[in-house]
């Protein structure tokens, strides 16, 4: 017995449900699969090592804009601080990578002398090295655990996690919305980065975290392979991120989401918990944006409080908007196109433009493009560039009418065919 369309036929799954999670994923691995060919590593020499660290930061930032898009695009919540959790993982990981560092570093100028150096006297040169510079030799609390691998990477999702939550409890249970919230999370951005430039914050104020690239136990190794390395790093935390962030807005848990993003109070009427939608998914975001971070920085080499300032929060957004918000693809498009054209516009490549009276140098007039595209996008485009991938697909779409709508052939055909 065939069971009638509609009833009694089991669920589809979840990759039936959402192709888009499937068509990413194989875009993902081939972009992956062709970079790594063409990298230095591999001897063909197409794509430079700098690049290949470019694209595999590009991917980190457009796993940050799925957790923007996610906050944003999907809840309604306009976010302003997530850079900051995204730095927080970097500053986590940094202190593991500096830390190992310096230890082998230390361990080395001192392998040679004639009595061998006690642990105590290893830490107190470990500690010398790495806070001489802001006049200081003992470690702060907050690096207690920098010795440790498995905890400072559990420190990447931790940290941020917990400022989320706290934060986003004190808000959230306040009924804090719109503006008012945009302008909380900006000075929760602004005191954590005024903080980090003080020396006595313990992470080396603004001098930062340098030298993450260099990877503790492979100094044989060259940068090729490294960057490589994390490249398939960062493509893995993407597609993986990928894929939660559609899970979670696929099912019930997604149309809650949308129904606070677009009227709040009737979601709150319904019995929902507001607050508690709001709370998860901000802090499932922060730990998210934590776990870019701290694939970002030991690509960049390295981080300062500067990286934390109120306006690369802003930048977020932007790209998110550009990309269009409330699609993921959108958030991933907005993401790598704004980060590869700015690098081509900020790095020298793009020529300049003499007129005559006066020389346009992009890289003095990049941040202004990019005020306008935002502005343009915001008026005449609010779907972004997402939204051609929606247009191309409703051009796609096949013409239903006169279709079979309903359980039993012809029930509401013509009448929902013409609504």
């Amino acid at each position: 017995m065939t069971a009638t369309p509609g009833f009694g036929t089991p669920p589809r799954s979840f990759f039936l449900r959402t192709p888009s999670v499937l068509i990413f994923i194989l875009v993902l691995a081939i972009f992956t699969i062709g970079v790594t060919l063409m990298s230095e590593a591999m001897g063909t020499g197409v794509i430079s090592t700098s690049f290949v660290k470019t694209l595999g930061k590009t991917l980190c930032l457009c796993l940050i804009a799925i957790a923007m898009d996610l906050v944003w695009g999907y809840t309604g919540i306009l976010s302003l601080g997530h850079f900051a959790f995204f730095g927080l993982g970097g500053y986590m990981i940094g202190m593991w990578l500096m830390y190992a560092r310096t230890k082998e570093i230390v361990v080395g100028s001192l392998a040679n002398v004639a009595i061998p150096p006690t642990d105590q006297e290893v830490v107190d040169a470990i500690g010398t090295q790495i806070f001489g510079v802001v006049g200081s030799s003992d470690f702060p609390t907050v690096w207690m655990f920098a010795h440790s691998l498995p905890l400072q990477l559990l420190m990447v999702v931790l940290v941020p996690g917990i400022l989320a939550l706290v934060f986003g409890w004190l808000a959230f249970r306040s009924r804090v919305t719109g503006v008012y919230l945009s302008i909380l999370t900006q000075a929760m951005t602004l005191a954590l980065s005024l903080y980090l430039f003080q020396n006595d914050s313990g992470l080396r104020g603004n001098n930062g975290l340098s030298g993450l690239q260099n990877l503790p136990g492979l100094g044989d190794v060259s940068q090729d392979w490294i960057s490589l390395w994390f490249l398939w790093a960062s493509a893995l935390a993407l597609g993986l991120g990928y894929l939660l962030a559609a899970w979670l807005v696929s099912g019930k848990f997604g149309s809650v989401l949308r129904g606070i993003r677009d009227n709040e109070q009737r979601v709150r009427f319904l019995g929902y918990s507001v607050e508690g939608y709001k709370l998860v998914i901000f802090t499932v975001t922060a730990c998210i944006a934590g776990i870019a971070g701290a694939l970002y920085y030991p690509q960049a080499g390295i981080i300062n409080p500067a990286e934390i300032a109120p306006i690369a929060s802003i930048y977020l957004a932007v790209w998110v908007a550009i990309g269009g918000r409330g699609r993921l693809y959108g958030a991933v498009i907005g993401a790598a196109f704004v980060s590869l054209v700015s690098t081509y516009f900020t790095g020298g490549q793009a020529p300049d433009i003499p007129l005559g009276f006066y020389t346009i140098q992009w890289v003095d007039w990049w941040l202004i493009l990019l005020g306008l595209s935002f502005v343009l996008v915001t008026l005449f485009a609010p779907a972004g560039i997402g939204g051609l991938v929606d247009l191309w697909l409703e051009r796609k779409r096949p013409d239903r009418h006169g279709a079979d709508l309903g359980p039993d052939q012809g029930a509401l055909r013509e009448k929902e065919a013409q609504e």
